[in-house]
């Protein structure tokens, strides 16, 4: 008889949206507080024996089941792990899709749906934060049918509505769902359960769903008995004190013995080893803040697991692993994570930015976010920062490319020094998104300084109304009064008629006796302008443009058109059809 492995179950959804907290009540944990910033950054696993999930369920439970209980993955809430999430997805035999009932469908909710239509993942949205209902008492770990029976009628509508909105909303997607307990057929219908993952209301009917569906309806479909080699997904590699270095990772297939020989993708290459021992977390712990471990002569997936092996320093985290008996296994396992990493790995002589992550997940999110942001790369690789790097970075001729953009890796001694020297950035975070978002603030407000500078060295165009009443003086330099029609007038900037004769240059302003540089539209000014004579070369009641050079006049036309004024486009139009009056292909 084959044996029953443990199914998976990925835990995803928007940011915020109760991921971990959910997992937290169900292992009595707190990995939430621990979390940089709050948010998962890895794939975290939590076995959950079905002896817990029976005691969390003791009020509802009614189920035969002989699966030996759940392996949870709390997979990242950003949009821009959508790789670590189809990885997740693709591992999954079910899914939560954890949406707050309050705020409904966010951009991330949308992702998760995405990948688990694309993968066919049988999933149940957990309806969290019943809790935050007006008027909702709460019932701390009750079962969700018991609270609500004790709930004011006023705050059940309230609840109906936002689940009603939820079931408008997957409708809208091609889902056909509903209140849990109004479902018949769970095979053909999405199952939502309202809960609250701080008070744990309504986790115990979640439970009983996801353990009834995997035993009475999925079995057919899923992979639920242990077949084959062992193969697993490496989450990290670290030091144990007493152990060496070991590496943590989710057992997905078949049974992995202490001796095995193992395959493992590594950062130059494939790594051959084998396995001197593996240890287990403690039911219901996260494995990664898990201190205790129990020694174990082998284990059967699904599980999460700690493995001795030696040879395993460059190891990459999100890396597969395998056991193998021939060269032909290891050539074979060795083409596929060969194609894999190339397809993620970015090394081009091209313009952009460095990337460098800690693990393979990471490299692949942070890829696929900037390529969607149009911000190239000139190399994306894991590993932590070396002077390669800067020195690589210092090399692009766009400043805004030079540029490191470092996740969750360290800094090798005397970088920040050299790449200060070679005028390179370095951005920094554990937070992915507070990275992107750190980085893309100061490439804007970099463009935006070079956009002012730019315009700034640009002659603008201006268009003036000579004041015959006002004529100071007649000439060198002449001196009148104007008003600025549109645009602006500079000193320095040299003047023409509507007939495109040159009208001198304008020597220096006055406002109100006051000495200025630029006059804007609407101004009223006194203007010295050399070159010419009031009497002979012009009247003093004339309509001047400012004559723009074709170089600054082919910019503004192309590329700053939409950010002027109407008085200054039109003093633009006027101008340009002067001068194609003159060259009928000038400024094209």
């Amino acid at each position: 008889m084959k044996q029953l492995r443990t199914p998976i179950v990925a835990v995803l959804g928007h940011v915020d949206h109760g991921k971990t907290t959910l997992l937290d009540r169900i292992r009595r944990s707190n990995v939430t507080a621990r979390e940089a910033g709050g948010i998962t950054q890895h794939i975290g696993a939590t076995e959950v024996p079905l002896t817990v999930i029976k005691d969390i369920c003791r009020e509802v439970w009614n189920a035969n089941v002989v699966i030996p209980g759940l392996l949870f993955i709390d997979t990242p809430g950003h949009k821009a792990f959508t790789n670590l999430r189809k990885r997740g997805g693709a591992l999954a035999d079910l899914a939560i899709l954890i949406i707050d009932i309050n705020e409904g469908f966010k951009p991330q909710t949308e992702e998760a749906l995405m990948i688990l239509k694309t993968f066919k993942t049988p999933f149940i949205v957990a309806a969290n934060k019943i809790d935050k209902v007006p008027g909702w008492k709460s019932q701390d770990g009750s079962p969700f049918m018991k609270s609500y029976s004790l709930q004011d009628d006023v705050v059940k509508q309230r609840l109906d509505n936002k689940i009603y909105e939820l079931i408008g909303e997957l409708y809208q997607r091609g889902f056909s769902a509903d209140r849990f307990d109004r479902i018949r057929d769970f095979t053909r219908n999405i199952a939502i359960v309202p809960i609250s993952a701080m008070t744990g209301e309504g986790i115990p009917e979640l439970l009983l769903l996801l353990t009834g569906l995997a035993q009475r309806y999925l079995e057919s479909n899923l992979r639920l008995h242990v077949e084959g080699k062992a193969r697993g997904t490496v989450l990290e590699v670290k030091e144990e004190k007493g152990l060496g270095l070991t590496f943590d990772a989710i057992l997905y297939d078949g049974t992995l013995h202490v001796g095995d020989r193992i395959v493992i993708g590594g950062i130059e290459g494939v790594i051959v080893t084998h396995v001197r021992g593996i240890f287990r977390p403690r039911p219901a712990k996260e494995m990664r803040l898990e201190s205790r471990f129990k020694s174990v002569e082998s284990v059967t997936a699904a599980a999460g697991i700690k493995v001795v092996a030696p040879d395993i320093e460059n190891v990459l985290a999100g890396s597969e692993f395998e056991t193998v008996e021939g060269d032909e296994d290891i050539k074979a396992f060795e083409d596929r994570i060969q194609k894999e990493y190339q397809e993620i790995t970015i090394e081009t002589d091209d313009e952009g930015v460095i990337i460098r992550t800690d693990t393979l997940g990471s490299l692949e999110a942070l890829i696929n976010e900037f390529r969607e942001l149009g911000i190239p790369i000139k190399k994306a690789q894991v590993g932590d920062v070396t002077k390669k790097d800067v020195i690589e970075a210092s090399a692009n001729r766009d400043e805004l490319n030079r540029v490191i953009i470092g996740f969750n890796v360290k800094l090798l001694p005397g970088i920040e020094e050299e790449a200060q020297k070679y005028g390179v950035r370095i951005f920094t975070d554990q937070i992915i998104y507070s990275l992107i978002d750190n980085f893309t603030q100061w490439r804007e407000e970099e463009k935006r300084k070079r956009e002012k500078q730019k315009i700034e060295s640009l002659i603008m165009p201006g268009k003036i109304q000579l004041l015959k009443n006002y004529i100071f003086r007649r000439s060198k330099p002449a001196v009148i009064g104007v008003k600025v029609l549109g645009g602006e007038l500079r000193k320095d900037v040299k003047l023409i008629k509507p007939d495109g004769t040159p009208v001198g240059f304008v020597r220096s302003m006055q406002k109100m006796g006051e000495y200025i540089s630029v006059a804007k539209e609407g101004d009223e000014v006194a203007v010295a302008i050399d070159g010419v004579t009031v009497g002979r070369q012009i009247e003093g009641d004339e309509v001047l443009y400012v004559d723009l050079p074709e170089r600054h006049a082919r910019i503004i036309e192309r590329e700053l058109v939409d950010t002027l004024s109407e008085g200054t486009k039109m003093a633009l139009k006027e101008f340009l059809e002067i001068k194609r009056k003159e060259n009928r292909f000038w400024g094209k």
